[in-house]
């Protein structure tokens, strides 16, 4: 099952459905789980479903996708204990935060209740309108706002309607509480205006929002009764104090008081603060922007694995390929021990994309802008040829003479 390619909620629904129905559906106990997979911020490290027992190695886009897909359904199924009229549900559910005069959703145009509209609408929003360098860094703070998506969800299963308004309102919550965070710091880093720049550029229901609330006691908690709710709200506080892995006295009452404010229990509190730190601490290599010192590295690091994990998905058809055009698989092999000629790379551009064509899991390589991941592509297959591919290859396990 592979959540890039169509399909992929057909297939997998019956594995979180399974789950469900061997458990009894709780939102504070999946507001945990959520937690330990890093959904709530923004680095799904593994999936609700599935742990790190993953059928393929999964990118942090596609776990995202999945925990996306399983909180929407999880809800539903605490709601209703029976998922016939799920789809239509959540399709409803997006029709009304996606108004017209709004349009979130760009490709949101008459949908139908099914798991191929809920494909495209999870894909538009997980991925970001970002430069591809800026891509990165800005999905992080995307992601870990998809969790609003969910507590709206649920609430428009409880109330029906007013959803697009209670979303915009905990939106606006949730920005004036990060600001508030950011404040406390004694010593502002150079990725703490990073984040917030980040945050504000994930904003999905409010527009040209005001730093109006100058403190705790000004923001509208009373709208946001559920337990739920409330530590999402505390958990992304910590997240923006966080970021830099320490912990000042004035952050640390910032939490404690925002805590209390919310009327949430102290071990929730102490949890909040201690749970994030390590987390960051176990993470901090995957988590996009406290590696944003250099961005260039860190995308290359990132698109580098994304395109292996292509390649070794695809092995077998793109051995196949190969197999029927000599000529590439001949400077391929060459490309490892000297520098290619000008005509000889525009062949081997040439005759790559024309693969990639035949092969649409590939298809990123002829996407436009997908030319500059060639060389990515380039690098790679040569090590995962056959060694009758590869005359040049040394073979580590033969005696050297």
């Amino acid at each position: 099952m592979n959540p890039s390619s169509p399909g992929w909620i057909t297939k997998h629904q019956s594995v979180i459905k399974k789950l469900l129905h061997a458990t009894e559906p709780n939102s504070d106990v999946l507001y945990s789980q959520l937690l330990q997979t890093g959904f709530i911020y923004g680095v799904s490290v593994t999936t609700l479903s599935y742990g790190t027992n993953e059928p393929l190695q999964w990118t942090e886009i596609e776990r995202a996708k999945l925990n996306f897909f399983d909180c929407l359904y999880y809800i539903y199924f605490k709601h209703n204990r029976d998922d016939t009229h799920f789809y239509a549900a959540v399709i409803d559910f997006y029709s009304q935060i996606n108004p017209k005069e709004y349009q979130y959703f760009s490709s949101f145009i008459n949908p139908k209740p099914n798991a191929a509209s809920l494909e495209k609408i999870i894909q538009e929003r997980i991925q970001t309108n970002e430069p591809i360098l800026q891509k990165n860094f800005s999905n992080v703070i995307t992601n870990a706002l998809l969790f609003l998506d969910v507590i709206a969800f649920d609430y428009f299963l409880d109330q029906g309607e007013n959803s697009i308004a209670f979303a915009q309102e905990l939106e606006a919550t949730l920005m004036n509480t990060i600001w508030l965070a950011l404040i406390q710091k004694e010593e502002k880093e150079h990725y703490d205006k990073l984040l917030l720049k980040l945050f504000e550029k994930s904003l999905r229901y409010t527009r040209n929002l005001m730093r109006e609330v100058q403190s705790i006691e000004d923001l509208p908690l009373v709208h946001f009764p559920k337990l739920t709710q409330r530590r999402y709200l505390l958990d992304l506080a910590a997240l923006a104090i966080w970021d830099d892995a320490k912990l000042d006295y004035t952050e640390y009452l910032f939490l404690k008081n925002f805590g209390k404010l919310l009327e949430l229990p102290t071990e929730t509190i102490n949890t909040s603060a201690t749970y994030i730190h390590e987390f960051i601490v176990k993470n901090r290599k995957k988590i996009s922007y406290l590696n944003y010192s250099n961005p260039v590295k860190h995308f290359y690091n990132q698109t580098s694995q994304t395109v292996k994990i292509l390649i070794l998905r695809n092995k077998k058809r793109l051995i196949q390929e190969l197999s029927e055009s000599k000529d590439l698989v001949m400077l391929l092999s060459q490309s490892t021990f000297r520098d290619l000629s000008k005509a000889e790379k525009k062949r081997v551009k040439s005759q790559l994309l024309s693969i990639c064509k035949s092969l649409p899991s590939l298809a990123i390589f002829i996407l436009p802008g997908g030319g500059i991941l060639l060389p990515l592509l380039v690098k790679f297959i040569p090590e995962l040829l056959p060694s009758a591919f590869n005359e040049n290859r040394i073979d580590s396990d033969s005696d050297e003479n």
